[in-house]
């Protein structure tokens, strides 16, 4: 199987059928995803968000390599393709957004798309944000009031990416609860739903130390768990790697790589009070689905892969049990530009760290950048014709440590376009080669026709090599 995410500035840029006749005439395509809105261009000033996403600046280097009306480089604003229904958010702090003129006018390509990728042998999904309400886009959006994730001393993180709410917080479960409900009264034929970041997305090391605002405190004691004695021990730690780390504490991190993210997960306790939430999240969302009607629908949330699903909250064998299937995200572009962001962090806080030891530390831990550099100053957002300085070894048994985790329910690599095609053709084949024969590709704004054949090609040449076509 492979699946591509397409955004809806696609369909309406390209149309429907010619999108769908270049897809399946270059590659073996059996899935799409797509997500409930539709978008116009307009200007900065005019509050338009940029894209492709900037990715907390440093993602300024990426351009659309599939151009979107004859433009690498836009400014948009987003519509929801459907009029929500009030009552389904009567009470709620989170209100949808309001049907526009280009709701009416743009917003039945949506609807007119569903049934026409089916007819082609394609499943249809829907990609919504799990938490950052409206949920149509992750430019789009984000918490308010008191439910923002809270640092362990109660302030709220100097940086974040994802601008996540809390995931405890029942104003953003109700919400997640009622847009699902009307996007299946909307769209009865869609396939299921994707979720994004249904978890705390630890792009930051800031966030990887929340959430302990006021919804997680009161979750945490509804379900057994001791807060205070969580929190006194995540400001502890807190503490430690904000000020007090030292040569001596890295120099044990890179002779027990695992370490590092023991410690970061604080304690055991910690951790399954993160991958509480998380599961309590995503079991919000399949009992919508299941009363709105979806119970034969899949419900399949994408998280981050080992280890930073450990710092995440996220549980694959947990996950499996309530998901219908699970995507891995391999966004190997980013992970150099995270681990620059926890050496920034790291350094600016205990500035007598060595940047060599720094480095050998953090790729020890996470294994995301290979070869290691002489200073973990020297971890970059590449560049559009770089190579990802990343293992393909490495992603190959991150695949296999995640499906081993996941007896339940398939998972399925999720691999970015971006980046040179040798690169990204190698990159993919080292996740679907011990995937089943599973693949899912983000996205189509990055998939050039060369791309896309090339991809195609590897796996005709794969399926060839072990006998299977799927």
């Amino acid at each position: 199987m492979l699946g591509v995410t397409v955004f809806p500035e696609y369909i309406q840029s390209e149309g429907i059928e010619p999108l769908l006749d270049n897809l399946l005439s270059r590659a073996p395509v059996s899935a799409v995803s797509i997500s409930p809105y539709v978008m116009s261009l307009s200007s900065k000033e005019a509050g338009g968000e940029r894209e492709p996403p900037a990715d907390a600046e440093k993602g300024l280097t990426r351009l659309l390599e599939r151009p979107l009306w004859g433009k690498k480089e836009v400014w948009v604003k987003a519509s929801p393709s459907f009029t929500p229904s009030p009552e389904l958010y009567n009470g709620l702090r989170y209100q949808p957004s309001k049907a526009t003129d280009e709701t009416r006018d743009l917003g039945p390509i949506i609807a007119e798309f569903i049934p026409a990728a089916q007819s082609h042998g394609l499943k249809v999904y829907f990609q919504i944000q799990s938490a950052i309400p409206p949920g149509y886009r992750v430019q789009f959006g984000g918490p308010i009031e008191d439910d923002r994730p809270l640092l362990p001393n109660g302030t709220e993180p100097d940086q974040t990416l994802d601008n996540n709410g809390s995931l405890a917080s029942p104003h953003i479960l109700d919400y997640g609860a009622a847009l699902t409900t009307d996007l299946l009264q909307n769209y009865p034929d869609i396939d299921g739903i994707r979720i994004d970041w249904p978890e705390i997305p630890p792009y930051f090391l800031e966030t990887v130390f929340t959430d302990f605002g006021p919804h997680v405190e009161q979750f945490a004691r509804n379900n057994g768990f001791d807060f205070e004695d969580i929190r006194n021990l995540a400001n502890d730690t807190h503490q430690r790697f904000f000020g007090s780390l030292t040569d001596k504490d890295l120099e044990a991190f890179i002779e027990t790589p695992e370490l590092l993210i023991s410690d970061l997960r604080i304690s055991e306790e910690r951790a399954k009070l993160k991958t509480s939430i998380v599961a309590n999240l995503i079991q919000h969302f399949r009992d919508a689905m299941d009363a709105a009607g979806g119970k034969e629908k899949a419900l399949i949330p994408s998280a981050f892969p080992s280890p930073w699903n450990q710092l995440s909250g996220f549980d694959y064998a947990t996950g499996g049990e309530i998901a219908s299937a699970i995507s891995c995200k391999y966004y190997t572009m980013h992970w150099p530009m995270m681990l620059r962001n926890y050496s920034d962090t790291l350094t600016r806080h205990n500035p007598n760290l060595s940047r060599k030891l720094l480095a050998d530390c953090l790729c020890g831990a996470f294994e995301a950048v290979s070869p290691t550099p002489d200073s973990s100053g020297a971890f970059e957002y590449p560049a559009p014709q770089d190579n990802h300085i990343v293992s393909h070894t490495a992603l190959s048994e991150k695949q296999k440590l995640v499906e081993s985790e996941c007896a339940s329910a398939p998972v399925w690599p999720l691999t970015h376009a971006y980046g040179p095609i040798d690169d990204m053709v190698a990159r993919a084949r080292a996740v679907f080669s011990v995937s089943k024969k599973r693949l899912w590709i983000n996205r189509y704004a990055y998939l050039t026709d060369e791309k896309l054949s090339a991809l195609g090609a590897m796996m005709r040449n794969e399926a060839a090599n072990t006998g299977s076509p799927n």
